[in-house]
């Protein structure tokens, strides 16, 4: 099993920054990679941002550019770092960790809000 607490959310103005951190426990070695999602209201979940074991790195195109995906050097905790934030960045944000076995499997975090407002 595969234990995730994300963390970092909060009430920030168009423009600025946050940092949201992920901290994984468990059976950390049968991770494939992990990722961050995000849920606005009324929307579907949608995937931001994924880091692979190898350090491979992907970005939704609405996000390219302004967030970063890393994991410390021990892989017990991933990080978005979100710049230049616009209002419809506002969602739950969601740290994911998955394995690449049959079946995949996918583990979650209880999710961290973010909110861009003036």
């Amino acid at each position: 099993q595969v234990r995730l607490e994300d963390s970092g959310g909060g009430l920030v103005q168009p423009g600025e920054s946050l940092r949201l951190s992920c901290v994984v426990s468990g059976s950390i070695f049968s991770i494939d990679g992990m990722s961050w999602y995000r849920q606005a209201p009324g929307n579907q979940r949608e995937l931001v941002a994924t880091i692979t074991n190898g350090g491979s790195t992907n970005y939704a195109d609405s996000v390219k550019g302004r967030f970063t995906i890393s994991r410390d050097d021990f892989k017990t905790t991933l990080y978005l770092q979100m710049n230049s934030l616009k209002p419809e960045d506002t969602a739950v944000y969601y740290c994911n960790a998955f394995t690449l076995g049959i079946p995949r499997e996918d583990y979650w975090g209880q999710g961290t809000r973010v909110t861009v407002s003036s």
